[in-house]
């Protein structure tokens, strides 16, 4: 028994139902650690789980979405150091009953998530990282949580590992779940010439693109610096950036100063980035930190060639040579050689892209992901099951799910 954590008596798992597991996540704008949540709650298996999500700010939009579907709570956490916020969110953990809490990135929702989880003596306490930025200043706080949760969970081995020697989580709390994306959605298609009209793009003009929230560590300045030494050897080429954040006055300065307006395209948020990608002739990502990003997979399964830099998790996904191209951090000049390659070779560039989609397909698909995160909740509540004090509903049982409701905190 962890002296940390009051015991909470468990029914168990297989007398109890469906597991009501709350994802805790700051906010949900586009992204992709965002874009993967929505996926999870919408594919857990309603019959073993009972998915709700708390945005411990606004929902964002990927909320909006969601509280159409699901329970949502929104507006928790009023100020940073707002302290009533552990009364609010574990009076609410008690009240349903929550047997899961998932805390999903670093900083806030970490933090409040799990302290108000223990306290309302939640039976699992998880946490999904899905970036390279940890640990940092905040982040030591995190870490004198880790005896309270049950799992830290990294998004590929190398995060995994990451997870453990930069960001001192314990090695045997570290579970690996690969991101996923759904390959129906994203598959091979004929690029829309309507779409390229509607963006200003020239019918043959090459389009080299990216798809990230435009955030300082998706390093968009060094695409930048990229795209006008191409346009220098290729001036009929265009630049395409889907996402939206706080660095979008930085990127438009630097594309005026480049002189680039004429030829780099900054298309915000979209609900068909599957359409947009299908225009891009080479996926160019620039990061200067990743864990296993999720556009990079979702341009693989469209059977776009990439460009991506040797950080992190990458390495892992893209295969030099063989489901794309490997390039070195911040420089630009050779990046720029190896977009320029890919254009200019459009049968290797075809071979890489068809590898990249099978290698997808084989070992990121949503489906491995949502089934990982199904195991670590099931196989974590069991191994704490206790003798039952009272009987809930099993599955066969259960009502009909509850309709969707939404709880403002504020209002």
């Amino acid at each position: 028994m962890n002296p940390f954590r009051p015991n909470r008596a468990r029914i168990p798992l297989d007398d109890h139902g469906p597991l009501r597991t709350l994802f805790v996540i700051t906010s949900m704008p586009v992204g992709g650690a965002e874009t993967l949540l929505v996926e999870l709650v919408r594919r857990m298996d309603r019959s073993r789980f009972i998915p709700e999500v708390c945005c411990l700010k606004e929902l964002g939009p990927l909320g909006e979405m969601l509280s159409r579907e699901t329970t949502t709570l929104s507006r928790v956490l009023r100020h940073k150091y707002d302290a009533w916020v552990l009364r609010r969110l574990s009076g609410h953990l008690r009240g349903m009953p929550i047997d899961a809490v998932v805390t999903v990135e670093t900083g806030d929702a970490m933090f409040w998530g799990r302290l108000a989880a223990c306290l309302a003596g939640v039976p699992v306490i998880c946490s999904a990282l899905h970036t390279t930025g940890y640990p940092n200043p905040i982040e030591r706080f995190n870490r004198w949580l880790a005896p309270i949760t049950d799992a830290f969970i990294a998004v590929a081995e190398p995060h995994g590992r990451y997870l453990v020697e930069a960001g001192g989580c314990p090695a045997p709390k570290v579970r690996v779940i690969p991101n996923g994306v759904d390959v129906e959605r994203f598959h091979p298609r004929w690029p829309s010439q309507a779409l390229r009209r509607e963006l200003g793009l020239e019918p043959r003009a090459p389009v080299v693109g990216v798809v990230a929230a435009l955030r300082p560590e998706k390093n968009h300045s060094l695409f930048l610096q990229v795209a006008a030494r191409i346009r220098r050897k290729m001036p009929a080429a265009r630049f395409v950036i889907v996402g939206d954040g706080p660095e979008r006055r930085t990127i438009e300065r630097l594309v005026a100063e480049l002189s680039m307006g004429d030829a780099v395209h900054l298309l915000g948020s979209r609900s068909d980035v599957a359409e947009v990608l299908s225009l891009f002739d080479v996926f160019l990502l620039t990061s200067h930190m990743e864990a296993n990003p999720v556009s990079l997979l979702e341009a693989m399964a469209s059977e776009i060639p990439v460009v991506a830099p040797r950080i992190g998790s990458v390495p892992e996904t893209v295969i030099d040579g063989r489901t794309g191209l490997l390039s070195e951090p911040g420089d630009a000049e050779g990046t720029a050689q190896k977009v320029l390659a890919l254009l200019a070779d459009r049968p290797r560039a075809e071979t890489m892209g068809r590898a990249g989609r099978e290698a997808v397909i084989g070992r990121w698909s949503v489906e491995r992901m949502v089934e990982g995160y199904e195991e670590l909740i099931a196989g974590i509540y069991a191994s704490k099951a206790e003798e039952p004090l009272a009987r809930r509903p099993a599955a066969a049982e259960t009502p009909g799910e509850a309709a969707p409701q939404h709880v403002d905190v504020t209002a």
